[in-house]
C-alpha cells in the first residue's frame, strides 16, 4: 500500500505538504498541488478504509438526492436508483444517511420546495437531477452558497454553483446520434423528433448536437416535427401517433428522452415497423427487448447505475474528506448498442 511517506518522496515535497493537498488545508502553490494530485492518481492512493471511516464516522453526515418522479413510466431512473441505493448502503457504514425525494420534470417549485425540506432535515450535501428553470438554479445557488455543496446527475442547470456534474455530454451524444441516423438511413431521411420536455437541458442539448450536426454535415437528413411526450408512455403513444397521421413522410423517429414504449407502439398501430427507422436512448430490459425484436435499429447509453452512484460518492469527499472533485464534469461513456452488442 502507498502511503503519504512515498508520495513525499515522488512529489519532492515534505509529508506536511501531501497532507494539507489530501485536506484541503493551508496555504499550498498551485503547481505544488498539481504536481502533489498528479503523483496521488498515477500511484492510485486512496485514504486508509479505517481512518476515512473514523473521521466521517464523527461527522453523522446525511445527504439529499432529488430525482424525477418518473422513474415508473422511465426505467432508466430505476438504474439510477439502483446506484443511489448501493452507495447509500455502502455508506451505512460510515454513519452516512442518503435521503431520496422525487419531483416531476415539469414543476421547478415542486423541485425548490423538496430542495428546503430536505436543507431544514440538516441536509450536508445535494445530488439532485435538476429542472433548467430560473428559480431552481437560484435556490441551488443559495444552498451553495449556504456552504451546502451540489452535485448535479443525469441533468445539469448553467449558473447554479454546483461543484461537479455526472452524467453524459449530451450535445455530443445528440451529434453521434446525427451521425448514427445518417449511417443507418442514407439519403432523403426525414426525422421526427419526440422529445420529454424543453425544461430539461439534457433533453434540449440532446436535440441541438443532433441539429447542429445534421445541419453542418448531413444535407440528406431533414426534420420535419418534434412533439414533447413529458416522459410518458400514453402522451408518448398519443403524439407519436398524432405527428406520423400528420406527416406520412416521416421515415426515422429520433427518440430524445422516455416514453419509448409509447412511441414504438405507435408505430405498431399504423402499420409502420420497419418502414421507420427508430434511435433510443438508454438500455433499459423494456429498450433492449424492443432492439432485440428490430422495432428499435439502434439505442446510445449512458451508464445510468453511475450516475446514481458518483454524486454520493463525490459529497462524501467533498464534505466528509475536505477532497474537491479532480474536475467539473465527470462524463459517462456515449455507447452505441445495436441488437448484435447488447
Amino acid at each position: 500500500m502507498v502511503t503519504i511517506k512515498e508520495i513525499a518522496r515522488l512529489s519532492g515535497v515534505s509529508r506536511g505538504t501531501v497532507d494539507r493537498v489530501l485536506n484541503n488545508r493551508g496555504s499550498v502553490k498551485p503547481e505544488t498541488a498539481e504536481k502533489v494530485m498528479q503523483v496521488i492518481k498515477d500511484v492510485n492512493y486512496s485514504p486508509s478504509r479505517a481512518g476515512k471511516t473514523l473521521a466521517i464516522k464523527k461527522k453523522q453526515l446525511k445527504f439529499g438526492f432529488i430525482l424525477f418522479s418518473s422513474t415508473s413510466s422511465n426505467p432508466f431512473f430505476l438504474d439510477v436508483v439502483r446506484g443511489i441505493q448501493a452507495r447509500a448502503d455502502f455508506m451505512k457504514e460510515y454513519g452516512v444517511t442518503v435521503e431520496t425525494r422525487y419531483a416531476t420534470l415539469d414543476n421547478p417549485q415542486l423541485q425548490v420546495q423538496l430542495i428546503d425540506e430536505l436543507i431544514n432535515q440538516g441536509i450536508n450535501g445535494l445530488a439532485i437531477t435538476p429542472i433548467n428553470h430560473p428559480i431552481v438554479a437560484e435556490k441551488l445557488k443559495e444552498i451553495a452558497k449556504n456552504g451546502i455543496p451540489v452535485v448535479t446527475s443525469n441533468s445539469d442547470i448553467p449558473n447554479c454553483g454546483r461543484i461537479a456534474y455526472v452524467g453524459s455530454d449530451y450535445y455530443k451524444s445528440g451529434e453521434t446520434a446525427a451521425g448514427l441516423m445518417n449511417l443507418i438511413c442514407g439519403q432523403d431521411t426525414k426525422v421526427g423528433i419526440i422529445t420529454g420536455s424543453h425544461w430539461i437541458l439534457c433533453h434540449s442539448e440532446r436535440i441541438a448536437g443532433f441539429t447542429d450536426n445534421i445541419n453542418k454535415n448531413y444535407p440528406n437528413i431533414q426534420i420535419i416535427d418534434t412533439a414533447i411526450n413529458n416522459d410518458d408512455d400514453a402522451e408518448s403513444f398519443i403524439v407519436t401517433r398524432k405527428m406520423l397521421t400528420e406527416h406520412p413522410e416521416i421515415n426515422a423517429l429520433y427518440l430524445v428522452a422516455a416514453g419509448i414504449q409509447g412511441a414504438c407502439r405507435a408505430v405498431d398501430d399504423l402499420g409502420l415497423r420497419g418502414k421507420i427507422k427508430i434511435i433510443s436512448y438508454d438500455t433499459t430490459e423494456p429498450t433492449c427487448k424492443l432492439v432485440r425484436e428490430n422495432v428499435i435499429i439502434a439505442t446510445i447509453a449512458q451508464q445510468a447505475f453511475t450516475q446514481g452512484a458518483k454524486p454520493l460518492d463525490i459529497l462524501l469527499d467533498y464534505v466528509g474528506l475536505n477532497i474537491k472533485p479532480e474536475k467539473e464534469y465527470f462524463y459517462t461513456k456515449i455507447e452505441i448498442k445495436i441488437k448484435e452488442n447488447l
